[in-house]
């Protein structure tokens, strides 16, 4: 595949965090940018992409009453919802290893000098048990 119709790269990689995790995100450098900015769940190994095209999609939020706050439900366990209809970015999900890192060396402007990889080489969450800190529960007959 050729290069020539690629954008430039216009992200920057980061380091955040996911669930108190460490991981990198990637936020745009640049207007040019086709991306909101990425974010990786190193638990799952996914990439998450948030475009800038936009989409009218529909989510359930709560019902409020003329004060602002949530309605509940007779009995007062449960809230009401609505279907809501609102404007939303477009999402786009890498889950392969060799797409990710494409995906970063096409984009990134700093890829040679940030240690991605230490995320992505990180225990999935089969393994969560050997990242996750605390004690360990043992059940015995």
């Amino acid at each position: 595949m050729s290069n020539t119709n690629w954008p430039k790269p216009s992200m920057m990689l980061v380091t955040s965090s996911w669930a108190k995790i460490s991981s990198f995100s990637l936020m745009p450098v640049n207007n040019d940018c086709p991306f909101v900015e990425c974010l990786y769940n190193p638990m799952a190994k996914t990439l998450a992409i948030i475009g800038k095209t936009k989409k009218d999609t529909f989510h359930m939020v709560p019902r409020l009453d003329d004060n602002g706050a949530a309605q509940e439900i007779k009995g007062g366990t449960e809230r009401k919802n609505q279907r809501v209809q609102q404007e939303s970015y477009t999402e786009y999900y890498i889950t392969e290893r060799e797409e990710v890192e494409s995906f970063i060396k096409k984009f990134s402007v700093n890829h040679e000098e940030f240690d991605y990889k230490k995320s992505l080489d990180m225990a999935t969450m089969e393994d969560a048990t050997s990242v996750a800190p605390g004690p360990k529960l043992i059940l015995e007959k």
